[in-house]
């Protein structure tokens, strides 16, 4: 889906009402500020407010080659079948020249291009590290008030600091596939504390069985920060749809489970408490900038290689000035 032009004065409670009637263009601008960083952000988060907290939030985590993407395609398929409106946020890693998205993941979510109760988005990392991009919250906002029933947010797809889906997420799906050393790199990442539901994906594929014990004995011995929820373990070939339909069976019983249990509301206002700590963070960085921090940043740091202080001693001088 084409992003929409910058032509024309912006309005933004007309924008936003093009988007609760599902309009992909007005989505897409409001995006676009989104990832931009607009002056016009502020008016359009508290344009947004009111039509939040109604989609359900799925993170899709896993290592590169477990087929994050044609999961997700799946998926979607599976959702609309379902009757269900989706919004796909897929964090792919970022140009080095444009820091524009640089796979493409709505190439290979074609299957979905022409459908209007779903909406694609690719988002480039830009070197944020965690899997997610840096306004992956905001653009949640954006796709829960243009009245989709399920978010889907895809990871970069960087291994071991991808966890960060877990934070974002009410539901987090974790991909692995036999035969790449998954047990390893599971207790490595520590996605055996994030996940809510694990999938082996190309179960067809020797070693799946396998591969399946040992995540299952694994989790059996990890320490869980919700311990009243036992992730289950699927087996899944989501470039046939094999699998598919239990899977999404078991992502609608956690999401039963988190309204039943209260840990719903105990996820989503942890993640607005990062959300907002993170903006009042790069507003006090931007306004240190503006006050000369940085020149004083640079006379410490100078001092700081040369030996005349310690960096302890350089944070506390920094930090002491008006």
């Amino acid at each position: 889906m084409a992003r929409a032009t910058r032509r024309g004065p912006l309005a933004v409670p007309d924008l936003v009402a093009r988007a609760r009637e599902g309009d992909p263009a007005a989505v897409a601008r409001l995006i676009t500020l989104v990832e931009d960083a607009s002056p016009h952000l502020r008016e359009v988060m508290s344009a947004l407010r009111e039509h939040v907290g109604g989609a359900h939030v799925l993170g899709i985590t896993g290592a590169p080659g477990v087929g994050k993407s044609t999961s997700t395609n799946a998926l979607v398929a599976a959702l609309r079948r379902a009757g269900k409106r989706v919004g796909v946020l897929a964090i792919d890693p970022s140009s080095p020249f444009s820091g524009g998205a640089l796979l493409g993941d709505r190439v290979r979510m074609g299957d979905h291009a022409l459908d209007r109760d779903v909406y694609i988005r690719s988002m480039g990392a830009r070197g944020h590290l965690g899997g997610l991009a840096w306004s992956t919250p905001q653009a949640v906002r954006v796709l829960d008030a243009a009245g989709c029933d399920v978010v889907v947010v895809e990871t970069v797809g960087v291994g071991q600091s991808e966890v960060e889906v877990a934070g974002l997420a009410d539901t987090t799906l974790v991909l692995l596939a036999p035969g790449m050393g998954d047990g390893i790199q599971a207790a490595k990442a520590g996605i055996l504390e994030v996940g809510d539901v694990y999938a082996v994906n190309k179960a067809d594929r020797e070693g799946a069985d396998r591969t399946r014990r040992e995540l299952r004995t694994m989790l059996t011995m990890a320490e869980r920060r919700d311990g009243a929820w036992r992730p289950p373990v699927l087996q899944t070939v989501a470039s046939t749809g094999q699998g598919i339909d239990e899977l999404l069976g078991e992502i609608d019983r956690h999401a039963a489970w988190l309204g039943e249990s209260g840990e719903l509301v105990r996820r989503r206002t942890a993640r607005a408490r990062r959300e907002v700590e993170a903006i009042a963070l790069a507003a006090l960085r931007e306004r240190w900038g503006q006050a000369g921090g940085a020149a004083d940043l640079d006379r410490l740091a100078s001092r700081v290689a040369s030996g005349d202080v310690d960096p302890y001693a350089a944070a506390d001088e920094l930090l002491a000035q008006d």
